[in-house]
């Protein structure tokens, strides 16, 4: 019998990628088959922490009575929607042909969770090797394959990977919970990070209402050559009297500045900055940044995105002269700029942790980029200009500062002139491509100067102007404000695998939720925090809206990968905090406030869980729509049984339907038919993602 091995990724189009460099070329159902591979696939997480009301049905009601919910033996469950590839790869698993199994989903700790409660579950004991690469070329796939290690030299990575799934929810599943019981009336998502992200957006909106207008006037002297501003007068009457005595007088230059500067090249991108330059420059997402760039590396025109590090190894300085070449010629904008390489600037292997900064990959040369979709085709653009500065050389320029003298008032002017352009001619190359303007015009040059010189007079002009409360978070700004909260926690840890709020791979995800949930509203490129979403920050206390928690976690889940700490000891103290945090509002009462109404007009119960069914603007949803695990019971209003019918969907005949299972229905048009008739619309709910309908008719009745 010929033995063979068992490759499983984390997605299906990873898995065609490597079985092509493995020759695994024949297609089954759910893996690639040759050339002594098999090559499968998960389709991200197969395999889940199961839900409270799988340890004991009595937790399918939400009471403070039960909490804290601590499992005493956790249980898994295979997700409904995979369960068909679940079964193939136990099946490939317990192949008595297959003597080997490796694991190639993602390098990190989330992808080593995916694997691991595959394995585990599928009761597989076979030998497991450990693929890890960033890049999906097919030599960086050679060379991993040759490079394979040990599964056990990842042990301690599964555990910090599996603590942390684990006290996440525990933290979801109680915090949620408590609150929810405690408010009475809707449910109210808690999440380690969701929280504190949520307290950054009512931090902003507080600072803004309690922020107080101050007018201010300066007085603007234009002279031959420059334009110089005086500083801030609260005084109309003070400022007017400036700009008076500054009319027709001289002015005298009393201090002249000149400084060479140099603007070193920008770093590389790791996901978060290039999510956030997306959102600056397109207003995209981050979550449609990381689907554009997802999509790119599956195509092999990326390497992998969901990193934190800015750098590249220090093995990879070799190819980067090449490599760049051949980005710049895929560039129409970037081929006959000058070329020079200083790889020393972008690599440090002791900056790279489980992934390098997300850079283009050489396949750019033979792609068809213009039949890229827009987004992707954007970000590859993003990704190759800011590697061609990355490598380039500074921006030279002099900085000019003048302070002038005149009508007993001091003015000051900045100049700039620019010396050699350096990394700034790609980036402006690039913004030119993309219709963009550069941010941040530099000052025009000033004229020639010496300090004493006597200038002529000229104009005065009094503006006025109001100082400007904080901006509200757009995705860009909020972006680095998760990834800099708490940054003094962090900056006390050493070797922590990430720092700020959730990993680049997670924040964009956080974000989405807050919109979902109704915590958080778009309104253009900001987000603006609800009435619920305030209300429910203002409810929460401290430990949860603080940073300072996941910086603690992070700490001792680096022992915890190190082998410093034992996973039971991280698990015991996360429970110990969940019990004072349950036992503090043991006998709390709340009076009627934003999170104990929904605002909703409620049109009956839910069939499935039995909460409220109530009126949204798209549809009639459960309060539990979004629960863990979700309810997901909606009757939508566009749904297309009755567009076809040429019939609204209305709160009365919804409550119909929620009250009896039925409702008596007039003037039902039929296509076949091309008439109208009456008829008793059943609802038919199999739990399925939409409600589907059948129709009862009574047969006295006749078409009209």
């Amino acid at each position: 019998m010929i033995l063979i091995q068992l490759v499983i990724t984390e997605k299906p189009s990873v898995a065609r990628a490597i079985a092509q460099v493995l020759g695994a070329s024949d297609k089954r159902d759910g893996y690639f088959e040759g050339n002594g591979w098999l090559v499968g696939w998960c389709v991200g997480h197969l395999v889940e922490l199961a839900p409270a009301d799988a340890y004991d049905p009595r937790y399918s009601k939400w009471t403070y009575a039960d909490l804290p919910i601590v499992p005493g033996e956790w249980q898994y469950r295979v997700l409904p929607d995979t369960r068909k590839q679940y079964n193939i790869l136990a099946g490939l698993m317990n192949d008595h042909r297959v003597d080997t199994v490796v694991c190639a989903t993602d390098a990190g700790r989330e992808g080593e969770l995916i694997f691991r409660l595959v394995y585990d579950l599928c009761g597989c004991t076979k030998p497991v090797k450990r693929l890890w690469i960033s890049s999906m070329e097919e030599p960086a796939i050679r060379k991993g394959f040759e490079n394979l290690l040990d599964s056990a030299n990842y042990d301690n990575l599964y555990a910090a990977a599996l603590c942390r799934a684990k006290a996440d929810w525990l933290v979801g599943i109680n915090g949620t919970r408590l609150f929810s019981t405690l408010y009475k009336g809707q449910t109210l998502n808690v999440g380690r990070v969701l929280t504190p992200t949520l307290a950054l957006l009512m931090e902003r909106e507080a600072a803004i209402n309690n922020f107080k207008k101050e007018k201010f006037y300066t007085v603007e002297l234009k002279l031959a050559g420059l334009t110089a501003v005086s500083g801030r007068v609260k005084s109309k009457t003070e400022a007017e009297k400036l700009r008076k005595a500054c009319l027709g007088t001289s002015a005298t230059v009393r201090l002249l500045e000149r400084k060479e500067r140099a603007e070193q090249p920008p770093a590389l991108y790791d996901l978060t900055t290039l999510q956030r330059e997306a959102n600056r420059l397109f207003g995209y997402t981050a979550q449609e940044s990381l689907d554009y760039l997802q999509s790119l590396y599956e195509k092999r025109l990326a390497t992998y995105p969901r990193t934190d590090s800015r750098y590249l190894t220090e093995d990879m300085a070799a190819g980067l002269p090449a490599l760049c070449r051949t980005v710049a010629g895929a560039l129409p904008f970037l081929e006959d700029l000058p070329l020079p390489v200083n790889a020393d600037q972008v690599t440090d292997s002791s900056k790279v942790t489980d992934h390098h900064a997300v850079i283009p990959t050489a396949e750019i040369a033979g792609a068809d980029l213009v039949a890229l979709p827009t987004g992707e085709r954007n970000v590859l653009t993003m990704l190759a200009a800011r590697l061609l500065c990355a490598v380039g050389e500074p921006h030279i320029y002099a900085e000019t500062a003048v302070t002038l003298e005149c009508g007993g008032g001091s003015f000051t002017a900045k100049g700039r002139t620019e010396a050699a352009m350096g990394w700034k001619e790609a980036e402006r190359a690039c913004l030119a491509s993309l219709k963009k303007a550069p941010k941040g015009a530099p000052p025009a040059a000033l004229p020639e100067l010496t300090e004493g010189q006597t200038l002529e007079g000229g104009d005065a002009v009094l503006k006025s102007g109001t100082t400007s409360p904080p901006m509200r978070f757009s995705e860009d700004t909020l972006l680095l404000a998760m990834e800099r909260a708490s940054a003094e926690d962090f900056a006390k840890l050493e070797d922590v695998e990430r720092k700020g709020l959730g990993t680049p791979a997670t924040r964009a995800a956080i974000i989405e939720k807050l919109v979902r949930f109704g915590y958080a509203a778009r309104e253009g490129r900001h987000l603006v925090p609800t009435e619920k979403g305030l209300a429910l920050a203002w409810a929460m206390p401290d430990q949860f809206k603080s940073a300072k928690l996941t910086a603690e976690w992070e700490e001792r889940l680096g022992a915890v990968e190190r082998g410093e700490l034992a996973p039971e000891e991280f698990m015991a103290g996360i429970v110990e905090m969940l019990r004072g945090l349950v036992r503090g509002y043991a006998n709390v009462s709340v009076a009627s406030s934003a999170l104990s109404r929904s605002g909703r007009t409620v049109v009956g119960k839910c069939p499935r869980c039995g909460k409220d069914v109530v009126e949204g603007k798209k549809s009639f949803f459960c309060e539990g729509y979004y629960d863990t695990p979700p309810c997901g019971f909606a009757l939508w209003k566009n749904n297309r049984f009755f567009a076809s019918k040429r019939k609204e969907l209305t709160r009365k005949i919804a409550a119909a339907l929620l009250r009896d299972g039925r409702a008596h229905v007039t003037n039902l048009f039929s296509e076949r038919k091309g008439v109208f008739y009456d008829a008793t619309v059943v609802m038919a709910d199999d739990g399925g993602k939409y409600v589907r309908f059948e129709l009862e008719f009574d047969k006295r009745k006749g078409a009209k």
